[in-house]
């Protein structure tokens, strides 16, 4: 008994001697449950409408999930190379009276700002909403556009 007091060595005299990484292991799974709910709530925020972006040789194609939202209430602006979508979101009231056991659709006014990768051509864009999903698509300006050059022999 002296020899690991002695050297700091731990004893086991408890009949269960990973009690304590147990109870260390669930504090911190605790912590970071926490941190996890937190960083998703604050990642909420911002996200709506969820967005792919792509392109090929001529044209850039934005989709854009906006369930529940008109297109009246949609406003899309374009510059340069620069690319905004901002809205609103309206959502039926519930009433007073009703109790949330679960509340993950919000409604509200929303904008997302994009730079696209080139320079583009505003006047042509095209958008089109179907089905819930929006999309635009943004012809490439010609100067971005890829130019092959001939070779003279």
């Amino acid at each position: 008994m002296f020899y690991p007091r002695l050297f700091s060595m731990p004893t086991f005299s408890s009949p269960r001697p990973f009690e304590e990484l147990s109870r260390m292991r669930r504090q911190m799974d605790r912590i970071m449950d926490s941190l996890m709910e937190r960083q998703t709530s604050i990642m909420g925020a911002g996200v709506f409408p969820a967005i792919n972006l792509t392109e090929d040789e001529n044209h850039f194609y934005l989709r854009a999930e906006l369930p529940g939202v008109m297109t009246q209430d949609l406003d899309i602006q374009a510059t340069a190379r620069n690319l905004t979508i901002s809205g609103e979101r309206k959502l039926e009231v519930e009433g007073e009276s009703a109790k949330y056991h679960r509340r993950e659709r919000e409604g509200g006014r929303f904008s997302r700002a994009f730079a696209l990768p080139k320079e583009i051509d505003a006047e042509r864009i095209e958008a089109r909403m179907r089905n819930g999903i929006l999309t635009i698509k943004v012809p490439k300006a010609e100067s971005a556009k890829p130019r092959r050059i001939a070779i003279e022999s």
